[in-house]
């Protein structure tokens, strides 16, 4: 079976009971998206699917997806699917929008992923530590990065056991000789289950929208041998230069510029040696930890002795 045709078959049994809809006619969505307009696959799945959850007038947390089947989080490969996991919370962040109830991370022996749950669904909390087995959850994916999401058809049973979770966390240490762009303040599309960055305004999904500021950092360290590409999130980035979120939006309304707070960031983390750690996204470390190693240095004399170890 093609990829095509096991993505309009998925897609198909999803919504089987909602929709007269065969899965030729899914298919032939698909190949129209990706062979005619060059839109990737999982843009395209993702893109069909809204579209039957508007015909069907359903919510995409509505979906069951089908039977779900157990897995464990490094099986997790694609989105849209549900699925069984046995896992542990390992931790609770604070929800950005009321739509979200709880998120955070969850793991298992095989490694760590972001789980969201949302408010509607009006589940049983999630404590810090505790081990669960959570049925028909369903996969995400942004941008190479996947995770979970608790919704109205989730199930949720607490266990009466521990759960050794897998060690999924790379460590770096080097330089910060560069800051890359769509570093600093940003805004974020304010859209349910969407957290892309805004350009010019615009989200890719949405449109135009009000976005909501972030911090972001996107930085790149240099042990000598070779250069690690790190993305410091809102926490990391105010731990990394001192700058809160209220600050830079303060810095750049007094400056009618959003640019003066990368720089004022580049003055202040440029040329210093780092040592982050955090899981692997793509060519991307997430920085959960940070420490700062020896005294600031000029980012060009630091470059020229990474360089020359």
């Amino acid at each position: 079976m093609t990829d095509l045709r096991q993505h309009a078959a998925d897609i198909h049994e999803q919504f089987s009971d909602t929709l007269d809809v065969s899965v030729d006619e899914i298919e032939s969505r698909l190949e129209t998206l990706v062979s005619e307009y060059r839109v990737p696959v999982d843009e395209a799945r993702r893109s069909v699917i809204s579209t039957y959850l508007d015909e069907a007038d359903m919510d995409r947390d509505e979906l069951s997806g089908g039977s779900s089947e157990s897995a464990t989080v490094a099986d997790i490969d694609a989105p849209e699917e549900c699925v069984d996991l046995t896992v542990k919370i390992v931790d609770l962040w604070e929800p950005r929008t009321d739509s979200i109830a709880q998120v955070g991370l969850l793991g298992d022996e095989t490694g760590t992923i972001k789980f969201t749950k949302w408010a509607k669904s009006e589940l049983d909390e999630l404590e810090e530590d505790a081990v669960y087995r959570l049925g028909n959850v369903v996969t995400d994916e942004y941008q190479g990065r996947f995770s979970v999401k608790l919704n109205s058809s989730t199930t949720i049973e607490e266990l009466d056991t521990d759960l050794e979770v897998g060690d999924d966390s790379t460590e770096v240490e080097g330089a910060l000789v560069d800051i890359q762009s769509g570093s600093g303040l940003i805004k974020r599309c304010p859209e349910e289950d969407c957290t892309r960055v805004l350009q010019n305004g615009r989200c890719s999904e949405h449109g135009d929208v009000d976005g909501e500021f972030d911090l972001r950092i996107k930085g790149v360290l240099d042990d000598g041998t070779e250069v690690h590409e790190v993305i410091f999130n809102q926490e990391s980035t105010e731990e990394l230069t001192g700058i809160t979120l209220d600050e830079a939006q303060q810095m750049a309304m007094d400056a009618l510029d959003t640019e003066v707070v990368v720089e004022e960031m580049r003055g202040r983390v440029l040329g210093r040696y780092y040592r982050v750690a955090g899981p692997t996204l793509g060519r991307y470390v997430l920085a959960n930890d940070i420490e700062q190693l020896g005294a600031p240095t000029e980012s060009e004399n630091v470059l020229i002795k990474a360089r020359s170890i």
